[in-house]
C-alpha cells in the first residue's frame, strides 16, 4: 500500500479514537477533578507503557530523541489532559469542541517550526478554510456571547497539542510511533503517580458513578495510549502537515460522541459544513 494512503488509514484511525476523548472527560470529571483524572489517565497509561518496552526490550533512546520525548510528555501528556479538564469545568462540551477545529492549523504550524515541512500556498489556503468552516459553523450554532477562563485554556491546549504532535509525528521517522508515546508516558510517570496519590479522591469509591469510570479508563487506555499508536504512524508515513488535517473531522465526530452520551442536539446544517470540510480535507490533501 502507498505510504500516503497507509498514513491517512492510521490517522484516521487515531482520530476516530480521539474523538471520544472530550466527552470521556466530561464523564470523568463529574466524580473525579480535572487534575486527578489528568495525572490517573497518564499513570495507567505509563505503568502499561513501562511493560510494554519491557516486554518488547526497547532500547534507551538518545539524548537528542529525549528532548523531543520530553516536549511530546508535556504536550499531550501533561498539557492537553490537564487544560482541557480545567477547560470542561466551565464550558459546556461543544464548546470545547470548538477549538479542536483548531488543531489541524496549529499541527500543520509546527511542522513547518520543528519538522520542515513545506507545505504549497493551496494547502494553507485549504486548511485555513476548513477550520474556519468547523469553527465558523459552531460558533455561530451555540451562538457564544462572551468570552470565559475555559476558552482560553481550550486555546492553550491546542497550542500544546499542536506541538506535541509535530514533534511526536518528527519523531516517529526514527522510532515507532508507539515507542515515541510510550517513552512520553514514562518520562512523566513518577510525577504522575506522586500527583494522582496527592490529588486522590476523599470521597467514598461507592459514590464514583460507573460513568465516570468508565471515562478515566477510556481517556486512560485509548485517548493517552492506543489512539496515539495509530496518530504518530500516520504522521510518520502520510507528513505531519497533510496528515493533521484529518482532524478537521475531530469535532464532528466528537460532537456525535456528545449527542450520544450527554445528549446534544444534531442539526442538519451539521452535516452539510461536515461534507465541506471532508472537501477541504481533500483538496489540502492534494497540495500538502
Amino acid at each position: 500500500m502507498n505510504k500516503s494512503y497507509a498514513g491517512w488509514i492510521y490517522g484516521l484511525m487515531g482520530v476516530l479514537i480521539f474523538s471520544g476523548s472530550l466527552p470521556a472527560t466530561r464523564l470523568a470529571i463529574v466524580d473525579f477533578s480535572p487534575e486527578f483524572s489528568t495525572f490517573a489517565r497518564a499513570s495507567i497509561a505509563g505503568i502499561i507503557s513501562f511493560i510494554c518496552l519491557v516486554i518488547t526490550h526497547q532500547k534507551i533512546p538518545n539524548l537528542q530523541q529525549f528532548k523531543s520525548i520530553a516536549i511530546v510528555s508535556c504536550g499531550v501528556v501533561v498539557g492537553f489532559p490537564l487544560f482541557s479538564a480545567f477547560a470542561l469545568q466551565s464550558i459546556s462540551t461543544a464548546r470545547a469542541i470548538v477549538f479542536t477545529a483548531m488543531l489541524p492549523l496549529s499541527t500543520a504550524i509546527f511542522a513547518v517550526l520543528r519538522a520542515k515541512e513545506l507545505p504549497q500556498p493551496k494547502f494553507w489556503l485549504f486548511a485555513i478554510l476548513g477550520s474556519l468552516f468547523v469553527a465558523g459553523f459552531m460558533l455561530l450554532d451555540q451562538q457564544y456571547s462572551s468570552l470565559q477562563l475555559g476558552d482560553f485554556y481550550m486555546l492553550i491546549a491546542i497550542i500544546v497539542c499542536g506541538l506535541a504532535y509535530a514533534e511526536g509525528g518528527k519523531l516517529s521517522r526514527e522510532l515507532k510511533g508507539w515507542q515515541v508515546i510510550c517513552w512520553a508516558l514514562i518520562t512523566a510517570l513518577p510525577f504522575m503517580l506522586v500527583l494522582s496519590f496527592y490529588y486522590l479522591p476523599h470521597k467514598s469509591y461507592s459514590s464514583i458513578s460507573i460513568l465516570s469510570m468508565i471515562g478515566l479508563l477510556y481517556i486512560s487506555l485509548f485517548s493517552m495510549f492506543i489512539g496515539f499508536f495509530f496518530w504518530y504512524k500516520g504522521l510518520a508515513l502520510g507528513g505531519i502537515a497533510q496528515i493533521g488535517q484529518i482532524q478537521l473531522i475531530q469535532p464532528f465526530l466528537g460532537l456525535i460522541l456528545s449527542a450520544w452520551l450527554l445528549h446534544e442536539k444534531i442539526e442538519l446544517s451539521m452535516l452539510i459544513v461536515c461534507i465541506l470540510v471532508i472537501i477541504c480535507i481533500m483538496m489540502a490533501k492534494k497540495y500538502a
